[in-house]
């Protein structure tokens, strides 16, 4: 065991990055079978018989019966989950039992509308708050403007802690139904992509302005920035060569974590707007007890939460190459 330990020592310290993308690849996996694991658990937890409920309440009992054996339902659960773990690895997501359609289908088709909505709030969401929140910062440094100060500080914590179904339904109130600037629902165009964007993307804007702005004064207020102040050097250098970077990372770190949020309210935004995303398509299979849609598209929801993690992990890891010497 000390041998071992010894030798993982070792490779840890010449190979830094080996080992940290090993551990991150294996958190992935572990994480991945967790959400296999708990999609299928938490469906059927729910009452109810989902055969019964696609076949209506007056179908016949050899109906019923026949159905239930053809999707395997009269089979205890750990027969099921072997058999669901089983069709996982081969690529086969199954059968809809409300529709008959293969889920694999209505995964490609709905995935690519659900990954641009996040994509554009998330774009939004950095367009808006990384130079907002700088500004911010420069305005109030120092006790400056103390009302423009309260003022942000208030539209920011409401905006922050405003559920995205209640921004979906005060949007569409507002810029729908009452000034018909925009489509209610569904997609039918580029100005259909307004309301569910803005939707997903305020409160997300709202948490990453305070952040940048906290970060940016704590950089204002480092020696080597007055200094360089001192010096009259011009605000683009000042701001854009000195300060922004510095604030980057830990400001990636939140936006990187609020890309899986983003990515999980688009079931609730997507019920509200209509659109033809797997987020509705999960909110409905929930209703109907679809177990085979629910369990797909819980998986490639979380799975993209975790690739997005992923990901951003090794962004920072890149950013800060130490980090790296420290998890390992």
């Amino acid at each position: 065991m000390t041998t071992m330990s010894a030798r993982l020592g070792a490779l840890a310290r010449h190979h830094p990055w080996a080992v940290f993308c090993c551990r991150r690849a294996a958190r992935l996996i572990v994480s991945l079978f967790l959400v296999v694991t708990g999609s299928f658990a938490m469906i059927r937890l729910i009452p109810g018989d989902p055969v019964r409920a696609a076949l209506g309440v007056d179908a016949a009992p050899d109906l019923v019966a026949a159905k239930r054996h053809e999707f395997g339902l009269d089979q205890d659960l750990l027969t099921q989950y072997r058999q669901y773990l089983r069709h996982l690895a081969h690529g086969d997501l199954g059968v809809s039992l409300v529709t008959g359609e293969p889920v694999a289908d209505l995964v490609r088709a709905r995935l690519p509308a659900t990954l641009l909505l996040a994509v554009l709030a998330f774009a939004c969401v950095l367009v808006v708050a990384l130079p907002g929140g700088l500004i911010a910062a420069v305005w109030t440094r120092d006790g400056r403007r103390p009302r423009t100060e309260l003022v942000f500080t208030t539209a920011t914590s409401v905006m922050a802690g405003m559920p995205d179904f209640v921004l979906a339904a005060g949007l569409t109130a507002g810029l729908a139904v009452s000034l018909r600037l925009f489509p209610v629902s569904g997609d039918l165009g580029p100005q259909s992509y307004v309301l569910p964007v803005l939707a997903l993307a305020l409160a997300p804007t709202a948490v990453l302005l305070r952040i940048v702005r906290v970060e940016t004064l704590k950089v204002l207020a480092e020696d080597y920035l007055r200094a360089a102040r001192a010096k009259r050097l011009p605000a683009f250098s000042l701001y854009l060569r000195h300060v922004a970077p510095n604030t980057l990372t830990a400001s990636l770190t939140v936006a990187g974590n609020l890309l899986p949020a983003l990515i999980a309210g688009t079931v609730l935004v997507e019920k509200v707007f209509a659109w033809p995303g797997i987020g509705s398509a999960m909110a409905q299979s929930v209703a109907a007890q679809d177990y085979a849609v629910v369990e797909a598209t819980v998986l490639v929801l979380g799975a993209a939460v975790l690739v997005v993690n992923l990901l951003v992990d090794l962004a920072l890891a890149l950013l800060d190459p130490r980090s790296v010497i420290r998890k390992t």
